[in-house]
């Protein structure tokens, strides 16, 4: 089992407890010279990698290697403090090599020079390194946040200007987001190295003091001797802490002071700087001048002007042995020129992006509904939505192509069918939508709005109303769930124009798995798959299934050869699956209410339809439209759904105009309704009442 671990992963928690165990357990001289050792190893560490960085997401853990290096040094100041204050009146060594090398490196034999030393260095480390990293972080920060829409914007424009294709812009904008998380928890960890200065000062006045005092009382030693031994430890154990925190905190400035560039800090400094002839030459002669002047140190002047302008005459010479380098022939010079030249690329169907079927567009506050890395809600409904309409429908709706569009508002959606917008609506993520059903105790506080999916009143809330909004009776669903619903109705209101022939190529050969022997023989030798696919839009488009694709095949096969209209084979079809129809419209019920058609209005639409050249007159079309309408209402407001009965000759022409203006009204014939149900009348449609 322990074999099967990755030891990568375990290094972190075994260095988050290995410091942890330096503020507890007590170390001997020996692991503390180790310990202060590795500190100053990492330091330099970090520090070398942050000047060969290019640019600072490269060193994007380096937030976190500060914390954990602060962590270490104040371990380690804990731990040399515990063994300074047992063990110093053993001597100067009582603490370990380490401590006792800086100490006297830095004193010197003079301990005010010691101690001012090592106050110089920590201030120089928190007032002016530390501080001014922690400002060029914050103001980052703050410009990396400001400058996102402008850089989102950007990405989206090159995105449909066709420059980069959508993995190259999913790469972009997390690059974006990771600049503004790094800039900002660098603000927030280099407040740590400043605290980690003042603790510095802190401990070094502690060690002292309080060694002094614990030297002269608890070990018998002379004040001189207690000043000279403790204060030797205190300064050593402060210097070998400060030197690493200094390292680091100059790490931490060259990472954040970066500008993105694709070299490293050397090859910047020596590309921009000493680069230009011109410049160095200047360099070297105002130092030149300075070393002229009487009682000026000449030599060190006239060194450092002489290296300078011998610096500037190599950078001469180098350009100039380039220059000559090219190729002596003009016509071969343009000829590698051309040759190395990238061709422009002419124009080709490469270039013509296809439309995607069905496509979403959010605002960016409503971004986290549709991204996977933040778990978003949206995207399981919609493959929800997906997998339902494939039950109900009988096909395979195209995926929703979603993409976040700067130029909407920010709480916005929009809803595109083949490029073309046929939704939209707002939605605010992390509140509800409380819907007015028409039935509510009161009022409840919020934004105001509308359904966006059946036009409803309905309150935008705080999720600490939702309770009380369900206890008024309204009916509250949440952000992703209002989205879901709107896509979920336009795609059912469009299934029709979403099968194409290639859908119904695909679903033939889902069906063939089943029956191949069916599919091989009608199709396409006895029907051609353009008829099909029409006869299927026509049923879709009616909102009848169109699951039962054996009837559908199999009744097709039979009436194909006596006639090719597509009306009339819609209706024969619609005859074979009457069980299928009468089921949708009344399920479980044996008898079915329904309205009908006035009888001297039926028998003046059947002479107007004879011979397919009659039409509806305008005055007769508005009438049925209006008493169409209220008696829809009627109906709804009996728990019933709108269904006419009428003559199959019939059917085709009143369910096209009425279904324009009533999406929810359906006209069926009296062949598609099964012998075993009983029909009962409750509403007439073209009397004078129209009721």
């Amino acid at each position: 089992m322990f074999s099967r671990l990755n030891l990568n992963q375990l290094a972190g928690p075994i260095l988050i407890l290995m410091v942890l165990a330096l503020f507890i357990l007590p170390l001997p001289p020996f692991l503390l010279d180790l310990f202060f050792t590795f500190n100053i190893a990492i330091s330099i560490i970090v520090l070398m990698v942050s000047i060969n960085t290019r640019e600072p997401l490269e060193f994007s853990a380096f937030p976190t290697v500060l914390l954990m290096t602060t962590l270490l040094r104040l371990a380690l100041n804990v731990a040399s403090t515990r063994v300074i204050l047992g063990n110093g009146n053993q001597g100067e060594a009582a603490a370990g090599k380490v401590i006792e090398a800086f100490g006297h490196f830095l004193i010197g034999g003079n301990f005010a020079i010691g101690i001012v030393v090592f106050v110089i260095l920590t201030i120089i480390n928190f007032v002016v390194i530390t501080k001014g990293a922690g400002r060029i972080a914050e103001v980052s920060a703050r410009f990396t946040l400001d400058a996102m829409p402008g850089k989102q914007m950007a990405i989206d424009a090159d995105l449909n200007a066709g420059l980069i294709g959508e993995e190259e812009a999913r790469r972009r904008r997390n690059v974006i987001a990771q600049e503004a998380d790094f800039f900002g928890s660098m603000d927030g960890a280099s407040k740590f190295v400043r605290g980690d200065a003042v603790a510095g000062i802190l401990i070094m006045l502690i060690n002292l003091v309080a060694g002094i005092i614990v030297g002269v009382v608890s070990h018998d030693m002379s004040v001189g001797e207690a000043a000279r031994t403790f204060t030797l430890l205190s300064i050593g154990d402060g210097l070998v802490a400060q030197i690493p925190s200094l390292i680091i905190s100059t790490a931490s400035g060259i990472v954040v002071s970066r500008v993105g560039d694709e070299a490293d800090l050397s090859e910047q400094l020596l590309g921009q700087m000493f680069s230009k002839p011109q410049t160095l030459y200047i360099t070297a002669g105002v130092i030149g001048l300075f070393g002229l002047i009487p009682n000026m140190p000449h030599v060190a002047f006239l060194l450092i002007a002489a290296s300078l302008a011998g610096l500037a005459y190599w950078q001469e010479q180098r350009a100039l042995r380039l220059a000559t380098a090219a190729p002596a022939d003009a016509a071969a010079a343009q000829a590698a020129q051309q040759a190395a030249e990238q061709p422009p690329q002419e124009v080709g169907w490469h270039d013509v992006a296809p439309v995607d079927p069905v496509g979403l567009e959010v605002g960016y506050r409503l971004i986290p509904l549709v991204d996977r890395n933040q778990d978003g809600e949206l995207l399981r409904r919609i493959r929800g939505i997906r997998k339902k309409m494939a039950q109900e429908m009988g096909f395979l709706v195209p995926p929703i192509h979603i993409r976040d569009n700067l130029e909407l508002r920010p709480n916005a959606y929009r809803i595109q069918l083949k490029g073309v917008d046929v939704g939209d609506g707002e939605a605010f993520a992390g509140q509800f939508l409380a819907i007015n059903p028409g039935r509510v105790l009161g009022p409840l506080p919020g934004t105001p709005t509308t359904d966006p999916t059946f036009g409803l009143p309905a309150v935008w809330v705080d999720a600490t109303m939702r309770d009380q909004a369900q206890t008024l009776g309204y009916t509250v669903v949440d952000a992703s769930t209002v989205v879901a619903t709107h896509i979920s109705n336009v795609l059912q209101s469009h299934a029709a124009e979403l099968l194409g022939r290639e859908e119904v190529q695909q679903l033939l050969d889902h069906i063939g798995k089943e029956f191949p022997k069916l599919v091989e023989d009608l199709v396409p030798k006895v029907i051609a798959l353009g008829t099909l696919q029409k006869v299927l839009h026509n049923l879709l488009d009616e909102g009848m299934h169109i699951r039962d694709m054996r009837t559908i095949l199999e009744t097709l096969a039979e009436h194909v050869g006596r006639t090719g209209d597509i009306d009339e084979l819609t209706s024969v079809v619609r005859v074979a699956l009457g069980r299928a129809i009468v089921h949708q419209l009344f399920p479980g019920e044996n008898e079915l209410q329904v309205l009908a058609l006035d009888p001297g209005l039926e028998q003046m639409l059947m002479q107007a339809t004879q011979g397919r050249g009659g039409g509806l007159e305008p005055g007769l079309a508005e009438m049925l439209l209006k008493q169409a309408s209220e008696l829809t209402e009627q109906m709804e407001s009996q728990g019933l759904n709108s269904v006419l009965i009428v003559p199959a000759q019939l059917r085709a022409l009143l369910s096209r105009f009425l279904r324009r203006s009533i999406p929810q009204f359906r006209v069926i014939a009296h062949s598609e309704i099964p012998d075993s149900k009983t029909i009962r009348i409750v509403g007439v449609l073209g009397g004078r009442s129209g009721a």
